[in-house]
Parts: structure tokens; sequence; C-alpha cells
């Protein structure tokens, strides 16, 4: 009976403290901390195009993995590209899409070594506009995405992002 009543008891306890340890409050400081490193990082690749930014945000053996687009190795790997067509955003003048993220979406869960933080991951829900020949935004894709953020030293870094579930919403 007692053997009972301690499995029952450590179920308990499991499920309070796995509770404890969930999902960040929206107003917490890493929850507001990640959800404004997230708009840097959004920014610089859609909106400014700066690469040197993002050179900062994602570690060197960053990867990325995507629905549609597959598997990219090494932060190089995947900022290259990505310098290519933002000169040829400049020499073209072409707008740069938009990325919206979706009201309330943005979820922060810490992770944490012998009760020391030393990283998060971040989901959320974000839709993209495009410029159509007309030049006016069209909607594009509706997707979710996380990112792995590790605390190199004091720095908050991308180590790993996932772009999935992506689905053309009118």
């Amino acid at each position: 009976m007692i053997t009972i009543i301690k499995i029952i008891l450590y179920f308990i306890i499991a499920f309070f403290t796995s509770l404890s340890f969930g999902q960040l409050a929206s107003n917490s400081e890493l929850h507001l901390l990640l959800a404004k490193k997230d708009s840097v990082l959004f920014n610089a690749a859609f909106n400014t195009c700066n690469t040197d930014v993002l050179e900062e945000i994602f570690t060197e053996d960053f990867e990325f993995f995507h629905d549609k687009g597959g598997f990219t190795e090494g932060r190089d790997a995947f900022l290259n590209p990505m310098k290519e067509n933002c000169s040829q955003r400049v020499a073209t003048e072409l707008q740069p899409a938009k990325r919206i993220l979706i009201a309330n979406s943005l979820e922060v869960f810490p992770l944490y070594k012998n009760g020391e933080l030393y990283g998060a991951v971040q989901h959320g829900i974000h839709r993209f506009e495009f410029l159509n020949k007309d030049k006016k935004y069209q909607r594009g894709d509706i997707a979710k995405f996380t990112h792995v953020w590790i605390k190199e030293n004091t720095i908050w870094k991308v180590k790993r992002e996932l772009s999935y579930d992506h689905q053309l919403k009118p």
C-alpha cells in the first residue's frame, strides 16, 4: 500500500514539476528578450537585408531545416545565397518581402542543465507578403518556425532553425 502511495505521489510531483518548466509567460524577461531578437533576425533577413547582423545572430555550426527548401548546414552556406540575393535587390531596387509574426503565437521554452539556463526553444507562426507585378503586396505562405537559441557566454545565438508547415492562406 505504501508503494502505491509513493508512486501516486511521484506522478503528482512530476506533473507539477513539468508545469513549472513549461512555456514562459509572454512578459517574462527571457520571452521578451528572444521576441526582440526574433524581430531583429527577421528584420535583417527580410526588411533590411543586413547579413552582418545575421552573422552575429547565427552560430557558425547553424543548421536550417526547411520543409520545401531542404537542409542547409553551416552559417556561411546559409548566408552566402542571401548575400547574393541582397546584392541583386539593391541593384534592381526590388522591395524586400515582408515577414509578419502572427499575434500571440510566439512561445519560449527555457533549456536548463544542472539548474543553469543554457538555451531556449522559441516557436511561433508567421506569414509572408511579396510584391506582385503591380508592386502591391500579396499574401504568401503562412508557416511555423522553431528556433533553438543557445547562450554563448552572455550572447544569445540561433543554433538550429526549423521552418515548416508552409501553407498558402487567403
